[in-house]
Order: C-alpha cells, then structure tokens, then sequence
C-alpha cells in the first residue's frame, strides 16, 4: 500500500529537499547509488569485476528542463565512456540510459533524446559495448522504441527494457523477440493507473513469466531483471526447456540488493550483470528502490529511527 505513495513522493519537491537533507540520508542512499562522480564508481566496478559480476552504468538523471540539460547529460555519458576506455572491459561494462535525461519531453523531445542517445551509442560501440534504453512510465514508451528500432538499424546489439505490469508488454516481447535483440524484463517501477497497468502485485508476477517465456522462446536474448528467487527459479527452468546455454541469457539485478545472490548465480557460470547508478541526481531512482521493496523501505526507517 505504500508504494504508490512513495512513487508520489518521488515527484515532490519539497519531499526531496526533506529527504536530500536529512543527516541518516547518506548512509542509506550509499548502499544504492555508487557514488557521485565517475572517480567514485570506479572502485565500485573494479569490485564487481573481481567478484566476476558484469555492470551496466546509469548516470543518474530525469528531470530535463531544457536543451542543454540534456546536452550535459549525453556529455556526461560521453566522460563515462572515456573514462571506461582504458578498462578494456567491452561488453562486461554496458550503459543503460533514460531517454528522458536526454530530452525526450521537452518540444521536439522525440528527435532531440534521439540525436543524443546516439552519440552516446557510437561511443560506446567504439569501445566495444553497447547501451540498452530503459522504460519509463507508460507515456514514454512509443517514443523509446521507435528510438530503439531506429538505434538497431546501425547498432542492432542496443538493448531495451519492458515492464511486465503494463498491460501491452506481452505484445512488446512479441515484437522485440527476434534475432540479435536485447531485452531486459522488470516488473516496472513507476506509478501507472489501472487502465494501462496491472496494480495486484500477483498479476504482475503472472505477467512477468509469460512474458519471460515470450523471450526465452524467441530468437533474441533476454535479460532477466529481477531479485525474486521464485522468479530467478523459473527463469531457470523456462531457459532450460528452451535449451538456452548459459551464455544465452542473462540475470540482472541492482547493486546494494542480494549482493549474494548474485555472487551465487555468477559463481554457477550464470551471466550476472548488476545495475550501477551514480551521480549527484539520486532522488527519483532512490525512491523507486524504496518503493519496489517493503524491505528497503524498512531499511530506511530503521535507519531514520536509530540516528533519531
């Protein structure tokens, strides 16, 4: 019953100056979010590494207000990149991007987050890796895959992202399940009305393995974006009837969350990718890892009592 009220929150202003200040804020927000700059993730990801972990990386940010906000946000992917050239990691170092932080709502946003996002795709294929879009709220969605189709006619290895409580994402895994595609599945993390998305935590999950054997019967290759055992369980099973290899597929899973987990998948010869955040623009995604899991959220108020 919380989550759609800390979803709110997520939108408020004077909710995030509330939070941004309080002194127990930093301490939490660190087991989520890798830092602030590129020199504070990059031990981060020289850790993972060495656990045999892989990552993709989000610079953190959403709310553009103008052009050159979301100029800085390309240029900002852009110093990652370079940044991550040295490293010689190629495709164990990906980027997931929002298209929103390059525009995608602003007058003409469509063409403006398009434009961006593909300098950031060619940089990163120079280097030897790709980015795969993520899903936002429902409104957005036309726009990123129109955007990602338009991205794979170059780069057909860019990735996109589906959310399973949303009513039309078996028809999307439908269309996205070909050859050569990439394609996360999350249960979804922002506030949707019943008309467009499922609202009972249960129906999402149903959702989420049929769409999850939409994918593992297609030609592509699935990313499996999920902490629920019940779900790795199943996923396993649908990648083995199937008859996927281990290198076929893929789990992925956000850093500060079941950290043994994912140190068990890899060490099985599973692909385990962890979900990176960093950067100075925390407050929405923060909010949504509360909102996704009542245990987070508990974490926190603990948190919030005990400095109290």
């Amino acid at each position: 019953m919380l989550g759609p009220v800390i979803l709110a929150a997520s939108r408020s202003d004077a909710m995030r100056r509330a939070v941004s200040a309080a002194p127990v804020t930093r301490p939490v927000v660190d087991r989520f979010i890798a830092g602030e700059s590129i020199e504070q993730m990059t031990p981060v990801l020289a850790e993972l590494a060495g656990r045999g972990l892989q990552v993709t990386l989000d610079v953190l940010g959403e709310d553009i207000t103008d052009p050159a906000e979301a100029r800085a946000a390309r240029d900002a992917y852009l110093r990652l990149i370079e940044a991550l050239a040295p490293l010689e990691l190629g495709p164990r170092a990906e980027m997931s991007v929002k298209l929103s932080s390059f525009g995608q709502a602003l007058p003409g946003g469509h063409d403006l987050a398009l434009a961006n996002v593909t300098a950031v795709v060619e940089a990163a294929a120079a280097i030897g890796t790709t980015v795969t879009l993520d899903a936002e709220d429902h409104t957005t969605l036309d726009s990123m895959l129109a955007i990602h189709a338009e991205l794979r006619v170059r780069f057909p290895e860019t990735g996109a992202v589906v959310q399973s409580y949303l009513f039309r994402t078996e028809e999307d895994c439908r269309a996205l399940a070909d050859a050569g595609s990439r394609v996360r599945l999350v249960k979804g993390a922002y506030k949707e009305p019943g008309s467009v998305a499922y609202l009972d935590k249960a129906e999402v999950d149903r959702a989420y393995v049929r769409c999850l054997r939409i994918l593992m019967d297609g030609a592509g290759y699935p990313m499996v974006g999920t902490h629920d055992p019940r779900l790795v369980a199943i996923a396993q099973d649908l990648a083995h009837r199937a008859g996927r290899k281990l290198d076929e597929y893929e789990f992925q899973m956000l850093y500060g969350i079941r950290e043994a987990e994912q140190v068990r998948l890899a060490a099985e010869g599973h692909r385990m990718r962890v979900y990176v955040a960093y950067g100075t623009d925390w407050y929405g995604y923060f909010m949504r890892r509360l909102a996704e899991r009542p245990a987070n959220l508990a974490f926190f108020l603990r948190s919030l009592v005990s400095r109290g």
